[in-house]
């Protein structure tokens, strides 16, 4: 069976680069949180004053489950009470994470950063979402939870990885 006709028969599932793309970018995001994390709670890393504020500690507490959680549930069977289930706390992770970036602001300055452009757009893309799903149009569900996990997770996830953030810090400072 072709590709096309594969998606056809079952359209909750993702195409084959897609799949990949997802299990490439869940499994080291995954692992790169996770080394972080270890490393920052054993010691090893500087003190970082920002980590204790609510702020940060809901946002990291939120998103960590968030990226491996959405990652299964792309790549695992669909449509199933578990899927839906998993998939509403998945959503409420991904909008109590966007929630809480609103109060992490610039250290020195207490303002907004470009990145908080995620904000709204995890935002629409929560309530898009969940509206595709219950109307039933499941490929443009399908989009809607790819996009989110992409772009509005993975990507501003990468750059909490960039020299002198946070998660740069505490992975290989």
């Amino acid at each position: 069976m072709s590709q096309a006709a594969a998606r056809h028969a079952n359209p909750f599932e993702l195409s084959r680069p897609t799949r990949a793309l997802v299990a490439l970018a869940c499994v080291g995001m995954s692992g790169a949180l996770a080394l972080a994390l270890a490393r920052m709670a054993t010691g090893v890393t500087p003190d970082l004053p920002a980590a204790r504020t609510l702020a940060v500690t809901l946002h990291i507490a939120t998103v960590v489950p968030a990226v491996p959680l959405g990652g299964w549930l792309l790549l695992a069977r669909k449509g199933t009470a578990r899927h839906k289930l998993l998939g509403k706390v998945w959503v409420a992770l991904m909008v109590v994470t966007a929630l809480s970036a609103i109060f992490i602001r610039q250290l020195h300055h207490g303002e907004l950063s470009w990145i908080h452009i995620f904000v709204p757009l995890t935002l629409f893309g929560a309530w898009r979402a969940v509206a595709t799903a219950r109307s039933g149009n499941i490929a443009a569900h399908k989009r809607q939870i790819v996009g989110m996990y992409l772009g509005a997770l993975l990507i501003p996830g990468l750059f909490t990885f960039v020299p002198g953030r946070m998660m740069w810090v505490w992975l290989l400072g």
